[in-house]
């Protein structure tokens, strides 16, 4: 048995970088209530002052995914993939896109004859739909990661350099230059950048990247690329209204895949990296609340929900900034602790299922497989 220093240690590892996974998800209901709220003046018009606000708020959050998927990518190399795992991981997302629609039709939001056969897809089958954009790229991404993690663990610092750079080049620097329309450009919003950002944070955790190694620098650094997205955008945006071009470059620094996006996610993960919280009752109730962040996402990004919430909250009610920014925080904050309260009580409710089929055929297979990749690889190794 560990002691209770080593105990200690792994809480406090634990604690920072899922206090970071919180702020990602609430980063990531800024996101929405920004956007799904109607919060973000079109940048080929006027924007005023609650319009830059918005901007701004838009720029300090962008970042959300990658943090996301950093702190994924970081401890699944160092993870046996579990068929278990997988598994869960689609019926909790099947859990949300089948019983959100029920609510909502019993609260008076929904009503059966909108649900067309085409939208009952999106219920039914929510990863091939693509119902949830970022839960089919990560269920994908994580389907993936037995063969990305035995790839990082037998290749070379060098070859890891080497593929991680033409990756970086071809999916984000190109696009990062280029005042163009990419066609391979989706922005990042696929699984192939989220594995390009898999082997970003399987090589921070492998080998770390020692100019991140200072807090300072990595807040600065943070900052100043934000600072950076937003003063780009600004720039493209001036040359639009001064020569009607670059319509579709304006907002490309706020794509997910932008080189100024991945360097801000790098430097908040290390600035969080850094970060040690005390063992106590703060430590805990992050550990407690951080499972259930994905939940978060499941519930208020769901298809019939997506558009209704930031409406329930008033966005765009308000056209001062300081208004603006409190009524944000305020929603993000309400939506997210009702988003972690749901979740807790879909896991309470999996957990009894769980342990009704302990132990039966299904529970069984699932043993026999998570064996056989355990048996095959081995956790990833520390170098």
């Amino acid at each position: 048995m560990a002691d209770g220093r080593e105990r200690t240690g792994k809480k406090q590892r634990l604690a920072n970088m899922e206090l970071l996974r919180i702020l990602a998800m609430m980063m990531v209901v800024m996101l929405h209530y920004l956007g799904k709220g109607n919060l973000l003046p079109a940048l080929t018009g006027e924007l005023g002052a609650a319009g830059y606000t918005a901007w701004i708020l838009e720029a300090l959050s962008i970042v959300a995914v990658n943090v996301y998927m950093l702190i994924s990518g970081y401890f699944l190399v160092g993870t046996v993939f579990k068929c278990r795992r997988l598994v869960q991981l689609l019926l909790q997302v099947l859990f949300y896109s089948m019983l959100v629609p029920v609510c909502l039709m019993a609260m008076g939001f929904l009503s059966p004859g909108d649900i067309t056969v085409y939208r009952g897809l999106h219920y039914v089958f929510p990863i091939q739909m693509e119902h949830y954009w970022f839960a089919t790229a990560y269920v994908l991404l994580y389907m993936f990661s037995p063969l990305l993690s035995v790839a990082v663990r037998n290749m070379g610092r060098r070859q890891h350099q080497a593929v991680l750079g033409g990756l970086l080049v071809v999916l984000s620097v190109s696009k990062s230059v280029l005042p163009v329309r990419l066609e391979l450009d989706n922005q990042g919003y696929d699984c192939v950048w989220f594995i390009c950002v898999f082997l970003v944070a399987a090589y921070i955790r492998l080998y770390g990247i020692g100019f991140f190694k200072n807090r300072v620098v990595s807040a600065g650094v943070y900052l100043l690329s934000c600072g950076a997205i937003f003063g780009i955008t600004m720039c493209v945006r001036f040359l639009f209204l001064r020569t009607g071009r670059f319509d579709d470059f304006i907002s490309a620094a706020y794509g997910y895949n932008h080189i100024l996006n991945l360097l801000a996610a790098v430097a908040l993960f290390y600035l969080f990296l850094h970060i040690r919280i005390p063992d106590g009752w703060f430590a805990g109730l992050i550990i407690r609340i951080a499972p259930y962040t994905f939940g978060v996402y499941l519930l208020h990004e769901h298809i019939e929900a997506r558009d209704l919430w930031p409406q329930w909250f008033g966005a765009g009610t308000v056209s001062q900034p300081a208004a603006l920014l409190l009524q944000a925080v305020g929603s993000v904050c309400v939506v997210f602790a009702v988003g972690v309260l749901a979740d807790a009580l879909r896991a309470l409710i999996f957990r009894g299922i769980g342990h009704l089929m302990k132990g039966s055929g299904p529970d069984r297979l699932l043993d026999r497989l998570d064996a056989i990749f355990k048996n095959c690889g081995g956790a990833a190794s520390e170098r």
